[in-house]
């Protein structure tokens, strides 16, 4: 059983224990030697780790590892903790517990699900209330809706992450019904609901978060268009060009091609997609990143990502007695 994680790991410590091995990377030395850097994992966060000695022959022992079993020594690297590895083996990945190294959301996933599924009930347009209601009867869908993450890192990244994160801007959309004149909120509302369904098939995540074959070979975006359409063939009578509404809001949410996204938003509702989403993400990534370091710091390390540091404010001095 796992008895070390991530997040209590501190410089000096003796680290031996069982982690996900996310990522690894061969290096050069200023000498031309061979250095290998790893990416380890569990359910508390990522740990950088390094090895130094026989890093050629490490790698290629660890080809396939998708579980190592490391012993080595924990110390600081550029403000973060990292670990230099003495050995490294392949641990069975059928041995590993899952909830050791997938975090889970803390929320409630039923009554995430349920108050998800009563605002979707608001919906007027009867052809994207039977839509929404193909999904909610589909058992295997609703179930990895349920399980599924948002991410493989940067927001909602563990089990529930995605069924989080959507509940979150279905609230956002609930809260701007009011703001905006001449939108089509039933519209709106349904691309929200619907615009990551394709993640449920984008990612692998029985021990850690990966992404699928057809994850990498289409995207969720694609699988998502997917998705719906086999829903809407089942509807009769379906308007074509809802459809095609629905499905723009689909391919435009990522903002730009550039992020990924076929095309751009061209519709208010598009728009207002993509402006959601991307708050949403960045601020559930953000909140992530400043609890993952010192809170007592008025400073986060760099963002890598966002190209920053986030400022927590300084700590409340104690009063005087």
């Amino acid at each position: 059983m796992k008895q070390q994680f991530i997040n209590a790991i501190k410089p000096g410590d003796l680290v031996e224990d069982v982690f996900a091995l996310q990522e690894k990377t061969l290096g050069r030395k200023k000498d031309g030697n061979p250095f290998l850097n790893v990416t380890l994992a569990d359910r508390t966060g990522l740990l950088r780790g390094v090895v130094w000695d026989n890093a050629d022959e490490v790698a290629l022992a660890m080809a396939a590892a998708e579980f190592v079993r490391i012993r080595g020594n924990a110390s600081e690297y550029q403000g973060r903790p990292q670990v230099v590895i003495q050995s490294m083996e392949i641990f069975p990945a059928a041995e590993a517990t899952a909830g050791d190294f997938i975090p889970s959301t803390p929320r409630n996933i039923d009554a995430m699900f349920d108050r998800l599924v009563k605002i979707a009930d608001g919906i007027g347009n009867p052809h994207l209330k039977q839509l929404l209601s193909a999904f909610w009867g589909d058992a295997g869908f609703v179930e990895r809706l349920k399980t599924a993450p948002a991410a493989k890192r940067m927001h909602h990244a563990y089990l529930g992450g995605l069924l989080e994160h959507t509940l979150s801007m279905t609230i956002l959309v609930d809260r701007l019904a009011g703001h905006y004149s001449g939108l089509d909120m039933d519209l709106l509302l349904t691309g929200v609901i619907l615009h990551d369904i394709g993640k449920i098939r984008e990612f692998e995540y029985r021990y850690k978060i990966d992404y699928s074959d057809e994850g990498r070979l289409l995207t969720h975006i694609v699988i998502g268009c997917q998705m719906i359409e086999e829903k809407i063939r089942a509807i009769d009578g379906f308007p074509p060009n809802l459809s095609v509404m629905l499905k723009h809001l689909i391919v435009s949410h990522h903002g730009s091609r550039e992020f990924g996204s076929p095309e751009p938003p061209k519709t208010i509702e598009a728009v207002l997609l993509n402006h959601i989403d991307d708050m949403d993400a960045k601020v559930n990534g953000i909140r992530e990143f400043m609890a993952a370091h010192d809170p007592s710091a008025a400073w986060t390390p760099y963002h890598n990502l966002l190209g920053r540091h986030f400022y927590r404010g300084k700590p409340q001095e104690e009063p005087e007695n």
